[in-house]
């Protein structure tokens, strides 16, 4: 890949530690050939402050927003900025292992026909994450929040453990914890849609980059993502996710199975 090929952007509301460790790995793994810019979603923790006083990388562009819009909106706010062939969504709670992103992009190259990436994640112990998964439907998202046995065989093929995830293959719903995608692709498709301000905009975006493309499981490559699931523990972070639920199947088609 050529130089500044290759972009990425973090979002950050609080949590400057997590965060400085992330831009650290990206830097570190991919040197020079990433832009990097660093998004602060308004942090109420000074944590766009903390990370500067520590030393960001000259590098990093940052964009210090005023307020918080959401997930989406704060990676939406680098998209007038592009000018990479492919950029990098990433979580703060990501460590490279290896140079993950350049590795998606050489893949990319070679499959011209595929508009959206996602590694292998894996938790810090090296347990893997099962984000390879088909369209979000009511019947495996019940089972995943109940935890009934009964739902589970829907579980299981939503999270496609009915499939060989050895080897690359084609998903319909790609993790926004890390993903690489073509910006040119981001940019026709608007990127995120800012009507979801906390998850589920990820099933949405690849929804719209499956319009433009395939979106494909890459197993090869690693990367460590810690995974905060507050979504399971707090009521807001739940009332949340069954807002913008109710908005995906709103949009995309309502899905039981």
């Amino acid at each position: 890949m050529e130089a500044r090929a290759l972009s990425a952007c973090v979002v950050q509301y609080g949590g400057a530690e997590e965060t400085g460790r992330c831009l650290a790995s990206l830097r570190a793994e991919e040197g020079d050939a990433l832009q990097i810019y660093l998004v602060d979603n308004a942090s109420p923790d000074r944590a766009l402050e903390k990370l500067k006083a520590a030393g960001l990388p000259p590098e990093v562009k940052v964009l210090a927003q005023r307020e918080n819009g959401g997930f989406g909106a704060g990676h939406n706010a680098v998209l007038p900025l592009l000018d990479s062939r492919y950029h990098a969504v990433i979580n703060p709670d990501i460590l490279l292992q290896g140079a993950a992103i350049s590795q998606m992009a050489a893949w990319m190259d070679d499959h011209p026909d595929v508009a959206l990436t996602i590694p292998k994640l894996v938790y810090p112990d090296g347990r893997p994450q099962w984000i390879a998964k088909r369209r979000p439907a009511v019947l495996p998202l019940l089972s995943r929040q109940l935890g009934w046995k009964a739902l589970k065989p829907y579980e299981d093929h939503y999270l496609m453990r009915d499939e060989d995830l050895t080897k690359p293959i084609d998903v319909e719903f790609c993790s926004g914890s890390f993903f690489v995608i073509r910006t040119e692709v981001f940019r026709e498709i608007g990127g995120f849609d800012e009507g979801y301000f906390m998850y589920v905009e990820d099933a949405d975006i690849t929804q719209k980059a499956l319009q433009k493309g395939r979106a494909v499981y890459l197993p090869g490559v690693v990367v460590t993502h810690a995974w905060h699931r507050d979504a399971h523990r707090k009521p807001r972070q739940f009332f949340w996710q069954l807002k913008s639920m109710l908005r995906y199947f709103r949009k995309w088609g309502w899905r039981w199975k």
